[in-house]
Formats: structure tokens, sequence, C-alpha cells
């Protein structure tokens, strides 16, 4: 007998009939409360396309979505099923990219990011989908949407911050759902987390996603005078509209809410460098900075980001920057000054950048310990070399470092005693000027300071 082989277009045919099926079977299941049968069906059928999705056309599609997200609803999980139930949305809002791929299957991208993620190569035709479910969906989703959003709000103000960008969350997604992308629950959600103590990554995610598209969280409020009451009320827009053509409503009134984008790129270039995402969190703040960039916080995280990921370049470039937009800028001058002293060949400039530092604030925290030894430099360098050069026989050359030594402490004196002056019982200030004066050769003072550290001992 003659073996029997289908052809791969066959077979494909078969395996769309099996997930149409599967799915419809699904959604009947759904909608008559039979979650066992409902998830079962969709078990079978993710068996089939796994994560592509785009194997399937746009009406089952939207099936799995309804049936999927409607079965995690009643099971209680409802953020995870309003994200599936928003994505009927998707269908509608974005252009669907169809084509066949090299297996010959039928395949359907839903938006063109996941065309060009998915489809390179494949020639594709552009069209338009209109979901058939939305209604279905509102219907199910109306009273769950009330119930959230009444409990995100009581659970904020009761400062359960977990409870409300929970809630938040999922007022967002019941709202997508039915048909309104408003982000502003979304911002939210991530200001709650960003409140608390465990989920400040669930903040810092929320708010980049919020950043990546582009959210500023500008509202338009309507308002007008209600002639009966003479109260002023804020209206939706078609009341809004609506009203402006009879006599009920005088004084039409529209305000724009201010951008939250500044607030929100410094929330999260903060939260992101407290979770030790220190890459992201410099780039969230270079983006910030290029739209403000007058902004300190910014700066600040940006700074610090780079320190904390071992780009010290750009660290000190940076800082560079900071200082010549504002030159009293303390804390980057004293970060800079510390930077610089890392390398000694750049003794003169760490010198001339705590020197300006101690200048504009002499009671700088470190700034005049900090200048005291960049003046001095690498003195135990200074002393090993003055050392081999005597051991060599070289004496002259030893004398002159010990003399270019003794002129560095010299210079450095007049601040250590500055130091000394503000803190007059600190140990190391005191062992510091006696072992300088010892070096300048000034005995008396070297005498005074060594009873000095006795007394303190």
């Amino acid at each position: 007998m003659k073996k029997l082989v289908l052809s791969l277009a066959i077979l494909s045919a078969t395996f769309v009939w099996a997930q149409k099926k599967e799915i419809a079977n699904a959604v009947k299941a759904v909608d008559s409360g039979d979650l066992t049968t409902a998830n079962s069906e969709i078990s079978k059928a993710e068996a089939i396309f796994g994560e592509k999705t785009y194997l399937l056309e746009p009406s089952v599609l939207e099936q799995y979505y309804y049936a999927k997200g409607l079965s995690l609803i009643k099971a209680g999980k409802n953020i995870e099923g309003a994200e599936y139930l928003a994505k009927i949305n998707n269908l509608g809002s974005q252009a669907i990219f169809t084509g066949k791929d090299a297996e010959k299957n039928k395949v359907y991208f839903v938006g063109k990011e996941a065309a060009d993620k998915y489809g390179n190569g494949i020639s594709l035709k552009q069209e338009k989908y209109t979901p058939s479910l939305s209604e279905k969906v509102r219907s199910n989703v109306n009273t769950l949407l009330q119930k959230a959003s009444t409990e995100a709000t009581k659970e904020y103000g009761a400062k359960n911050y977990d409870k409300a960008g929970e809630k938040f969350s999922e007022t967002y997604y019941l709202l997508k759902a039915g048909g309104e992308d408003n982000k502003t629950y979304l911002y939210y959600s991530g200001v709650a987390y960003a409140q608390t103590k465990d989920n400040k990554n669930k903040a810092a995610e929320i708010l980049s996603s919020l950043i990546k598209s582009n959210y500023t969280g500008e509202e338009t409020i309507y308002t007008a005078k209600n002639a009966k009451t003479g109260q002023v009320e804020t209206l939706d827009k078609q009341a809004f509209d609506l009203y402006k053509k009879t006599s009920d409503y005088s004084d039409f009134k529209t305000e724009k809410t201010p951008s939250k984008q500044e607030e929100l790129y410094e929330i999260t270039a903060s939260l992101l460098f407290e979770e030790q995402k220190y890459d992201e969190a410099g780039r969230i703040a270079e983006e910030g900075l290029k739209k403000y960039p007058k902004n300190q916080s910014l700066a600040q995280v940006q700074s610090n980001s780079y320190y904390k990921s071992g780009k010290t370049e750009e660290f000190v470039k940076n800082l560079k920057a900071k200082i010549a937009t504002n030159p009293n800028d303390k804390e980057s001058l004293y970060n800079l000054g510390v930077m610089l002293s890392k390398d000694p060949s750049k003794q003169e400039e760490t010198e001339a950048t705590f020197k300006k530092l101690v200048d504009i604030d002499p009671k700088f925290p470190n700034a005049l310990n900090n200048l005291v030894f960049a003046i001095i430099g690498e003195d135990d360098a200074a002393i090993t070399q003055y050392r081999d050069l005597k051991k060599a026989g070289k004496i002259d050359e030893a004398n002159k470092i010990l003399e270019q030594r003794r002129a560095r402490f010299q210079k450095a004196l007049p601040y250590a005693e500055k130091l000394y002056a503000n803190d007059p019982n600190n140990k190391d200030t005191v062992a510091l000027l006696k072992g300088m004066y010892m070096t300048t050769q000034n005995t008396a003072k070297y005498n005074e300071f060594k009873a000095k550290e006795a007394a303190l001992k």
C-alpha cells in the first residue's frame, strides 16, 4: 500500500481549524460560567500556536483574548485578565499586516512594531480590523471597574500603597479593556508603588513604560455654569459640546493641567538608582535632561549613576559640565576634586578644584582636609624617592626632593591651620599639624602640637 504524505499546507489548515474550534468552544464555556471547560479548550489551543499568536486571524485572536481574559477575571486575576481584554482594542486601533511566512502559513501582525519584529523578509499587506466583542467586554468589566477605582482611592488615602498600586493598575487595565486608554491611572499606580518598601521595582517598571509611551499627564478640564443652580460643574467633553448648543449652561471654559513629565523623569530615575539599576537610571536621567536641562535632581542622578556604573570618564565630564553651568555647585566641585585626586598626573587640577571649593565654602565637609592632601601630593612616593637618591649617593638631588616636599607642606599649612581652627579637638588634625610643623622645621609649633596630641590622648 502506498504511503500517504500530507502537504504542509494541508497540515497548516488542520491546525488552524483545530484552533478555531477550541477557541470558539472556550468562548461559549466562559460565557456560560464553565471555567473548567474554558481553561481546557484555551490550553489545547495554546499548545498548538504557543507564542505565535500572529498565526491566528484577527477574529480568532479576538475570541482568544476574550476567553483568556474573562477566564482569568472570573478566577480572581483581574489585572492579568484585563490586560488580555485590553488587547482587543489594539486589534481595532492598530493596522493589521498580513502575508505568508516561509512555510506558507498565513500571518497577521498587529501593529508595525510586531510586523518589523517578526515579519522581516515577508511581503505584507496592510489591513484594518473592527472588533466585534467590545460591547460584551464592557458589560463584563463595568462593575469591576467601579469597584477597583473606589478601592484604589480608599487604599491610597489610608496609605496602603501596595494595595493602592495594585488597584490603580487594575482600574487602568479594566478601563482599557472597555475602550479607554487613560494612563493617568497607571501613573497613580506607579506613584503608589514608589512609596512602598518592597515594590519600588514595580513602580520603576510602570513609570518607565509611561516615559516610553510619551505620557505627559496633561488633561483638559471642561467646566460650565449650570443655569438652574448657578454652580460651576465639571463636564466630560461630550456633555460640554452638547450643552454648548442649549441654554442650560453658560460660561464654558477649558483648562489644561500642567505636564507631569518632568516629575515622571525625576521619580523614575531616582527609583532605578535606588534599585541599583545604574545604567538604566543614567539613561533615563540623560533623556530627561535633554528636555529639562536645568533639573538638578536629574543631573545628580546622572552623575551618581555614571560613578556607580564605573563610567568615570563620563562622570568627570558630567561634573565639569555641571560646574560650567553653575560655578558654585559645591557638591560637584567636591566630587570632581575626589575623582581627579585618583590620578597623580592631575595634582594641579585637583588642588585648583578643592581651592575653589574652599574659597566658596571653607566649612564644606572634608574640603579643607582634601585640599591639604591635594597640595601635599603623593608624599610616600616623595619620601621613597628621597631615600633612593640618598642611598645612591645623589645627595644634591635628594636634598632638592626634600626642599620641594617642604615647600608643598608650607603651602598646605595655612589650610591645615584653618582645619584646626574649625575643630581644635580633632585628634587627626592635631597629629597632621604636628607632622607638618616638623617637616617645615617650626620647632616651637611642633612642640606645642606634640603636647596637644598628648593631652588629647
